[in-house]
């Protein structure tokens, strides 16, 4: 039986990764510090993250920026999957010193530890984040030549021009493609800066010391279990709460923007699938669908699932450290890891929308963190 630890293991991935190896006879220690932010208040008692694991794993109540934590934590352990982290794009660009502390500094304690101390780890797997990529990869019909766009113009977004220009030709929109493995990286916000380093750390020490390693470099995670209460990760839990509560939602942009979303028990399964998969050591993998979906046309779903209208208001507003588009090219997930996501957007979002019913309303902080974004001028 081998040993394996969680960091983030109460969390949304975590906690449903706990069972799935729980069922396959791994021995699951989690060193979660339960935050308040995911978790809600007295999530001991509250949290249905946390309950879910109660009394099957064994849990420490720590957290990662404390090495004394770490150190009782890797005790024994023979696998590490490194999923605690702070998460939120927006939120990451104006509490930048706790992203870093968390999401560098945690990761740093982690490899400070394997590189000095006895122990028996055999492998270490870290959840990276598509927000290393940016904008990602786009197609220029007129030149037939692939480009990574750094940045749109703060003229063209005050406009109301979403989309990106070829940087050579401003007279010419790119067309979004696939993102693979191999694409530039250039995160635009704080969070994917410290998700990039934390992958990187890992793969490069690791690889120093001789523990194979893998990075998976998740899409837009849904699903139930997902906070509900949450306002900084997460558009299906934002827009479910606003729903249900009969209240607006504020559309940014156009709604045009796409995202990835790719469903939990996929996530589970794939990162599963790369614990024992000596095909993958070293590598670093998208976790997608390979599809793109509007934040428009996530809203209308939402309201066809729950029968409920509510008004779209298309405000043109946006954030700073937002991207336009992004969605997985998985073909390394599928070639490499022998992996192909089972569950359609539609399926999945109608499971989301089930579980959602059945929760009880949550707080909505939706308008207080647009307040702080707005507040620290990175909400236009």
């Amino acid at each position: 039986m081998k040993n394996i630890l969680i960091t983030g293991g109460a969390g949304f991935i975590g906690s449903k990764l706990s069972l799935k190896l729980i069922s396959n006879n791994y021995k699951v220690t989690v060193l979660d510090n339960l935050s308040e932010q995911i978790h809600g208040k007295n999530p001991e008692t509250t949290s249905p993250l946390f309950q879910i694991i109660k009394d099957k794993v064994q849990f420490i109540k720590g957290d990662v920026t404390n090495k004394k934590d770490w150190q009782t934590a890797l005790q024994n352990q023979h696998i590490v999957v490194h999923l605690a982290a702070e998460t939120g794009t927006g939120q990451s660009m104006y509490e930048i010193e706790r992203y870093t502390n968390v999401n560098v500094g945690g990761t740093s304690i982690l490899l400070d530890y394997l590189t000095n101390e006895k122990h028996q780890i055999e492998k270490v797997v870290v959840a990276s984040s598509r927000a290393v990529y940016g904008e990602g990869k786009y197609f220029s019909q007129k030149q037939q030549q692939y480009f990574y766009p750094l940045d749109r113009q703060e003229a063209d977004l005050q406009a109301g021009i979403f989309e990106l220009r070829n940087p050579t030709d401003s007279n010419e929109f790119l067309e979004v493609v696939a993102t693979d493995e191999q694409s530039k990286i250039q995160p635009k916000s704080i969070y994917g800066l410290t998700k990039y380093h934390q992958e990187q750390a890992i793969m490069i020490c690791c690889q120093s010391l001789g523990i194979p390693s893998v990075a998976f470099r998740y899409q837009n995670v849904y699903g139930p279990g997902q906070s509900l209460s949450n306002p900084y990760t997460g558009i299906l839990s934002i827009f479910s709460t606003r729903i249900r509560q009969n209240k607006s939602i504020n559309i940014f942009e156009d709604g045009k923007e796409s995202r990835d979303f790719v469903f939990i028990d996929d996530v589970v399964e794939a990162t599963f699938s790369g614990i024992d998969n000596s095909n993958v050591n070293n590598a670093i993998i998208n976790v997608g669908t390979g599809i793109s979906t509007s934040v428009l046309a996530v809203a209308h779903a939402l309201m066809r699932n729950y029968e409920n209208e509510i008004p779209l208001e298309i405000s043109g507003q946006y954030r700073k450290g937002d991207i336009r588009h992004n969605f997985a090219d998985i073909s390394l997930l599928k070639n490499i890891l022998d992996f192909t996501p089972q569950i359609s957007f539609e399926n999945g979002l109608q499971q989301f929308c089930n579980w959602v019913k059945e929760q009880a309303l949550s707080t909505d902080n939706y308008e207080q963190s647009l307040a702080e974004l707005k507040a620290k001028g990175l909400m236009k």
